[in-house]
């Protein structure tokens, strides 16, 4: 027995595998941009009489219930302004047949805006919310408009994402991903890409873990990436692929394990670190645990960053090398 508006059952079986619609006791809610309609009501919403806007099935979400925002993908889901997700416990969710760590069914732009509170294309302040199965963009050239996510809540859970920031690729503040989080959890997500060249002579980072971006005082503490893709296309020796300004971004822990940082061959530079923060961090440890490089001098030679694996040498520990 299913009824999509007020939650799915089905003898307590998800629906949809791969990465799919779980079981909810809260409402499922449809969004196609290419064919919604806004006008349809929360009762009659389903997939053939979808949402077209985000921001529509947001509005009509209840926080704290688990509710779903499920992303039909025939079309990429444009925002004319920064999508901030404040409530708790919501979900969203890119239909896909496949759960991929890049090239997702279901792509989430925010286009040109022009307005300086735009930030980036998703700002998320809830708690325990996820997202799974879509692709962030954010494409606008406003001057404060430097990121494509930026979090700033608790425990989120990001599984087979990909984001990039794919303007201002000269503007040395710009990072596709700000994680100023409380327990993050990011997992088989494709962070940046091999396309685009940066030209920049600094850091431009693709996870920009400078504490008090996403709002006043939130700091990154005890974030986890796991089995992801840091992609670059790199034009300084300068360019990072994870920084921090200070030497207190990090509390407790960071910990990235089985990630891949690239920069791509056709590369202009080798970034001569993955990993790097201005100073030492004061009150939490950075660990790699088993990362590999290609195209970059080092993974970190920051003081204060461990690097664990099977090659131990710390001048060369995690650096591919051609047979």
């Amino acid at each position: 027995m299913t009824n999509f508006p007020n939650g799915i059952s089905s003898m307590g079986v998800p629906l949809l595998g791969g990465g799919g619609i779980p079981a909810t006791p809260g409402k499922v809610l449809f969004v196609d941009y290419g064919n919604g309609n806004d006008g349809v009501s929360v009762k009659t919403n389903s997939t053939k009489r979808p949402f077209k806007t985000i921001a529509k099935a947001y509005d009509v979400a209840t926080t704290n219930k688990d509710d779903v925002i499920a992303l039909i993908g025939n079309a990429e889901h444009t925002l004319t302004e920064m999508l901030t997700v404040a409530k708790n416990r919501l979900h969203f969710i890119g239909l896909d047949g496949a759960s991929r760590m890049y090239g997702q069914n279901a792509k989430i732009d925010l286009g040109i805006t022009g307005v300086a509170a735009n930030l980036g294309t998703v700002l998320n302040t809830g708690v325990r919310n996820s997202f799974h199965n879509i692709k962030f963009r954010n494409l606008d050239t406003v001057t404060q408009g430097l990121y494509a996510f930026l979090e700033g809540g608790e425990y989120l859970y990001m599984t087979n994402c990909e984001i990039y920031k794919e303007t201002m690729l000269t503007n040395t503040a710009a990072a596709e991903m700000v994680m100023n989080g409380d327990s993050a959890q990011i997992i088989n997500c494709t962070i940046g890409s091999l396309h685009n060249p940066l030209t920049t002579d600094d850091i431009r980072p693709n996870v920009l873990m400078t504490k008090g971006i996403a709002g006043a005082g939130l700091v990154a503490r005890d974030v986890s990436f796991i089995n992801c893709n840091f992609w670059k296309k790199a034009g300084h020796i300068n360019n990072r692929f994870v920084y921090g300004a200070n030497a207190t971004d990090i509390e407790r822990m960071l910990f990235f394990e089985n990630c891949k940082f690239i920069s791509q061959k056709l590369s202009v530079a080798a970034p001569d670190q993955c990993v790097s923060f201005a100073a030492e961090q004061t009150q939490g440890c950075v660990l790699l645990k088993d990362c590999v490089s290609i195209g970059n001098t080092k993974l970190s030679t920051t003081t204060g960053v461990y690097i664990v694996g099977a090659v131990p040498t710390y001048a060369t520990s995690g650096i591919a090398v051609a047979s």
